[in-house]
């Protein structure tokens, strides 16, 4: 908008020899790093007075200014796919994702994704994401299910990415994995970053992986396969996945990081199970859950045994 302030940052001692899109990405939580680096890009954030990129490292001193840009028309087209919802009003909509639906648009899928959904129920969303991703303040990978919160409007959007980014969000999932684990609870501490080899997927073993740390605990186990309930406390790109993986207990159904052969569960069983936080509006600290759906419990009795550990 023509009449936005800047929003600006001195850089200090602490924060220098950080990427510009790190510094930002740091201190601006509701914004994704890839939101960031188009806007550094676009002209939308000055270092100095001038233009530059995202990986320039900042110094002690540096003057950074982010113009927030006119808000895009959102060329998504509305979807009237039914949604799952497990509570809405007028700042936020938590919802039951299903397994098998793409969060947001992105590179060959331009439909049938939730943001389609969403723009068919909601007369608004929140803009900061950018035109592909109005109102995603999280995601889910497509195949996982399970709970989801969208924000409605943008103060929404700044407030429940702050308590994403000061781990304030309580998330526990529910995991199918392979084998029967040696302990019934720990804590896994492994930092996460892109693999070096296949991009495609996330590692320990990155010489540049981000802090990562998963709670788990046994719920049930069987002969070859258990029930695993994770607790983030970090939000990492793959991380349940990638840090029982490491543990020698790959999701089942995972056909990036499982050894097992995927055909035979009919999806990666990893289930976003419970999701507290506090409501942006009221304050009020709100607490939500997503029944099981039925391809994850059929196999959760299939393959464990039904006592509980």
């Amino acid at each position: 908008m023509k009449d936005s302030k800047p929003i600006e940052f001195i850089v200090t001692e602490n924060d220098a020899k950080l990427r510009l899109d790190q510094f930002l990405a740091k201190r601006l939580p509701e914004y994704s790093r890839s939101r960031i680096q188009q806007l550094i890009r676009s002209g939308f954030v000055r270092l100095n007075e001038e233009t530059t990129r995202p990986r320039y490292i900042v110094r002690r001193g540096d003057k950074i200014d982010l113009i927030e840009p006119p808000v895009e028309k959102i060329d998504v087209r509305p979807e009237p796919i039914p949604l799952e919802i497990l509570f809405e009003d007028d700042d936020i909509i938590v919802i039951n994702k299903p397994a098998g639906l793409t969060v947001h648009p992105g590179a060959g899928q331009r439909e049938h994704t939730l943001v389609n959904a969403l723009l068919s129920h909601c007369a608004t969303l929140s803009g900061i994401g950018g035109k592909e991703r109005p109102g995603i303040v999280h995601r889910l990978d497509k195949e996982t299910s399970g709970c989801l919160v969208v924000a409605k409007n943008d103060a929404t959007h700044r407030e429940l990415s702050g308590q994403f980014a000061k781990r304030i969000v309580e998330k526990v999932y529910l995991a199918l994995v392979s084998g029967k684990l040696r302990k019934q609870s720990g804590v896994i501490e492994e930092k996460i970053g892109r693999h070096p080899v296949h991009r495609q997927r996330m590692s320990v073993a990155s010489s540049r992986g981000r802090a990562a740390k998963t709670e788990y605990r046994v719920v049930r186990s069987g002969a070859k396969t258990s029930l695993v309930e994770c607790r983030l406390h970090s939000g990492r790109t793959h991380q349940i996945r990638v840090h029982l993986h490491h543990l020698g207990h790959p999701v089942l159904g995972d056909k990036i990081y499982a050894t097992r052969a995927a055909k035979d569960f009919p999806r990666q069983m990893l289930h976003a199970w419970k999701i507290g936080f506090r409501h942006p509006g009221s304050h009020e600290w709100k607490n939500f859950e997503a029944p099981l759906p039925d391809d994850f419990a059929t196999a959760m009795e299939l393959t464990t045994e039904s006592q509980q550990v």
